[in-house]
């Protein structure tokens, strides 16, 4: 590019070039906007798709606006949005959303600003836009939301929504408002702070023996009708049917101690190069899934696991999207405690608690490592089975299992009620 090219028009750091070859013959009959991004160390270019100096400066003028000065332009008329008017938050929410589309986090994005969109919508708010979000305002949502109940489970009983649940939206609003912000639609970025976890947000202390596990276990083989109740076993073989996901799922969650999201989008699909049958171990994580805060760590598998692994044609191994309903119907026939203290976490939970004095607190981090709190420090697969790595967890979480097995028998050497299913249902 010739010298007197960079003084047809200059902005800040933009100007307007033609792109030439070495022999000064354009490349482009349009003009371009070049500038240097100081990122990737090296100088962008942007098409104005015209040869007018005039049009040309109008697109120059745009992209600065855009970039420098937080003003969006308008793509019709070419002028600056008021930016007295601000950025709607509905807006920013739905940009932010489309932008997240595919990221694996997703599925808990959208439901917790669909609930801030539900306030707006309730307080009569839709027109309210970035800069007006405050603490004062989010102290209202709060104070909303906290009265907005929580239905659980199949018996339509609403519960009282957690705290923990709200902050959530508020982390999440406060994330859409920044990305706007980064993408320079409105001028400041979120103006309130979501509370800690901490501050919000309580443990479940209740944990499951082993005992308790078999019982659950023996309510997905054994299917009792109510108290003065006899059950035919037509009627029997329907329930055992209705209970086959939920069986596969305390089967994964009792032998990899993983979270119920990990569990139920578990595939024996060798596309999704999950299951390792002659490694005998597990990907948690599938084949092209980023990993997450969440990790989802690779675990080798006791043998009655891996059996039962083996006879699965390709497919979900749970076959749901979500077993919550049923494990909620589970926990109410077994006389379990609520209010929140036994959530399908509670096997991962469970199980981990009955671990962790078998392995030793010297040698815990093979727990943190199963429960994806830590990294494995090898990427041998076969090197997890050594004691040094997981191979004690491994040992002891067979324990667990024999155990399991003698008090249920059948609970991971029976045959699986029910179709293995290669896709999830309800899941579009």
């Amino acid at each position: 590019m010739s010298t007197a090219d960079t003084q047809l028009y200059t902005r800040g750091k933009y100007r307007l070039e033609w792109d030439r070859s070495r022999d000064g013959t354009l490349r482009t009959p349009y003009l371009q906007i070049v500038w240097y991004d100081e990122s990737s160390g090296r100088n962008r270019y942007r098409s104005t798709g015209t040869a007018e100096i005039g049009r040309a400066e109008d697109e120059l003028d745009r992209l600065y606006m855009e970039r420098e000065r937080g003003q969006t332009i308008c793509a019709g008329c070419g002028r600056p949005y008021d930016s007295s008017a601000g950025w709607p938050v509905v807006q920013a929410i739905s940009d932010y959303l489309i932008a997240r589309e595919n990221r694996a986090s997703f599925e808990s994005i959208g439901p917790r600003l669909r609930h801030f969109l539900k306030f707006l919508e309730d307080t009569d708010r839709l027109a309210l836009v970035c800069d007006q979000v405050d603490e004062t305002l989010i102290e209202t949502f709060r104070e909303w939301s906290g009265k907005q109940p929580v239905y659980l489970g199949n018996i339509g009983t609403p519960h009282q929504r957690a705290l923990g649940t709200t902050e959530a939206s508020v982390r999440q609003l406060a994330a859409a408002i920044n990305f706007a912000h980064g993408r320079k639609d409105t001028l400041y970025p979120a103006g309130f702070t979501a509370l800690p976890a901490s501050a919000v947000s309580r443990s479940p202390v209740y944990r499951s023996n082993v005992a308790e596990l078999a019982r659950m276990f023996r309510y997905c083989l054994d299917p009792q009708g109510p108290e003065g109740e006899v059950w035919t076993e037509k009627m029997r073989d329907r329930q055992k049917l209705h209970r086959a996901a939920l069986l596969r799922f305390l089967q994964i969650s009792v032998a990899t101690w993983c979270r119920p999201d990990a569990a139920c989008d578990f595939s024996t699909d060798p596309k999704r190069a999950q299951w390792v049958s002659n490694a005998r171990v597990i990907f948690l994580n599938p084949k092209g899934r980023v990993q997450t805060k969440k990790f989802r760590p690779s675990l080798p598998v006791p043998e009655r696991f891996a059996r039962l692994l083996d006879a699965h044609p390709p497919g979900y191994w749970v076959g749901v999207a979500s077993v919550r309903k049923a494990f909620e119907a589970m926990l109410n026939e077994m006389g379990l405690p609520r209010d929140r203290e036994t959530g399908t976490k509670l096997i991962r939970r469970s199980v981990s608690q009955i671990a962790r004095p078998r392995i030793g607190e010297e040698r815990w981090r093979q727990g943190e490592i199963m429960l994806g709190h830590q990294k494995a420090s090898t990427s041998d697969i076969y090197a997890l089975f050594d004691p040094a790595n997981l191979g004690l967890a491994l040992a002891v979480t067979e324990q667990i299992i024999e155990e399991i097995e003698t008090l249920t028998p059948g609970a991971f050497t029976g045959t699986t009620p029910g179709k293995k299913l290669t896709s999830h249902e309800g899941r579009s």
